[in-house]
């Protein structure tokens, strides 16, 4: 397998992103909850106390929102090119939708619309009456 040389911060937020998956993470947030609350009556449910759970999470989903929004970003942009290559290599393929991430939603809206147009056509053109005269698939 080919490694490829990322930055340090796609390197990072790969690895946040797989750690912040895992089940393992998931144990250890739960746990800080759940010792955050069992330490509420010794701190006789403070302000402070409150304090401590509201920052602390607010400043890990804050930073975890950049890190996995680049993740996602980097993974989207691959699946495009992909995708791109799979339609560029088919023969029959039109071309013309191979950046359609570039275009507004009014212009996607419009091509959607024609291909539902024509799934709703070939889905007609499969139908064929049966010794009862009733549509089944062919």
């Amino acid at each position: 397998m080919q490694h490829y040389h990322a930055s340090p911060f796609t390197r990072f937020s790969m690895k946040v992103a797989l750690y912040a998956g895992h089940p393992t993470t998931f144990m250890l947030a739960l746990s800080a909850v759940v010792i955050w609350i069992v330490s509420g009556p010794v701190f006789d449910y403070s302000d402070t106390w409150q304090l401590v759970i509201n920052t602390g999470t607010t400043i890990i989903t804050f930073l975890m929102v950049f890190l996995i929004q680049n993740t996602q970003n980097r993974d989207s942009e691959a699946l495009h090119i992909k995708m791109d290559e799979i339609i560029h290599c088919m023969t029959e393929a039109n071309n013309a939708l191979l950046d359609l991430e570039e275009m507004d939603e009014e212009e996607l809206h419009r091509i959607r619309n024609a291909y539902i147009k024509a799934a709703g056509e070939a889905r007609k053109k499969r139908r064929k009456p049966d010794a009862e005269g009733n549509s089944v698939e062919g």
